[in-house]
């Protein structure tokens, strides 16, 4: 917990009796513009167990201080944290000051981030290989199409969903800087990035080009990338519908691409795929179900 001063006062004063306040902490902006709290100087992040959509976000002066408060729900909190939809809340958990923590959620959490905890890792594996698959394949229906300037734009997020993968594959945390850290971890898919930006080639050439790499490396990090898909679908005897998947503990709340990543994998052959006779639906119908590879 920080020290607190006048500030911290503050902010106790005027957030800290909230009705379902879990924890509230506090970032700083320490430069005259600095997007990691969108141009703000402070911002205050509340965890709370009453979702407010007319409070979610709230812009305040004090003492000449332009102040975001936000209010977030735990589960939309570590939503943040696996997707990556909000880039900024890694910096915001590890740089803050936590003013107020009820059963020491946010510690817990920042450690589980410093830490890497298995579940947290191979959710964030599958969220962002999830990704890197949905841009590679409309970057390839682009290219077919001769949109050869969306198949670029979509090729740019690819790489940076691959680069993501292989930065939690080393245990690390991707940062706003991602290309920075590319060129010191795997410099390879830093000169695929300069391959399709900077090369010599034509723009469609780059895009062929970069598209083969992306397929070899989809080819290359399914298994792994998607271990936690695999494993949960292995853990029953009876198949599974993308329905009951995506309400499982393990995978509810997280934005994925769960009908390309099921057929990838049925394709590869990491999980089979089942036709089940569809109930209440006019005969015919056959309802397609996934289960494990071993199991007949």
């Amino acid at each position: 917990m920080v020290q607190m001063d006048n500030s911290g006062i503050f902010y106790l004063e005027q957030l800290g009796q909230e009705e379902g306040l879990i924890s509230l902490l506090l970032v700083a902006n320490p430069f005259s513009y600095q997007p990691l709290i969108d141009g703000m100087d402070r911002l205050a992040l509340i965890v709370t167990n009453v979702a407010d959509a007319d409070k979610k976000m709230e812009h305040w002066i004090w003492n000449d201080a332009r102040i975001q408060v936000r209010r977030v729900t735990p589960e939309m909190l570590e939503s943040w944290i696996v997707s990556g939809h909000n880039r900024n809340v890694i910096h915001w958990l590890v740089q803050g000051d936590i003013l107020i923590d009820q059963d020491s959620y946010l510690t817990d959490l920042r450690s589980r981030l410093m830490e890497w905890s298995p579940l947290l890792r191979e959710q964030k594996l599958l969220c962002e290989f999830s990704q890197f698959v949905r841009t590679y394949l409309q970057a390839k229906q682009d290219i077919q199409d001769g949109q050869v300037l969306d198949a670029y734009s979509q090729l740019l997020a690819s790489l940076h969903n691959l680069a993501h993968i292989t930065l939690v594959e080393q245990g690390m945390h991707p940062e706003l800087t991602v290309w920075e850290q590319m060129r010191r971890v795997n410099p390879g898919i830093y000169k695929l990035l300069e391959q399709l930006t900077t090369s010599g080639e034509t723009l469609e050439q780059r895009v062929q080009l970069v598209l083969l790499a992306c397929e070899f490396s989809i080819l290359n990090k399914m298994e792994s990338s998607c271990v936690l898909l695999i494993r949960l679908i292995e853990s029953r005897k009876e198949s599974w519908t993308p329905a009951e998947l995506l309400q499982h503990p393990d995978l509810a709340g997280l934005t994925l691409e769960l009908s390309v990543l099921l057929q990838k994998l049925v394709r590869r052959g990491c999980i089979r795929e089942l036709a089940k006779p569809a109930r209440n639906r006019v005969s015919g119908i056959v309802e397609l179900q996934y289960a494990s590879a071993g199991r007949l």
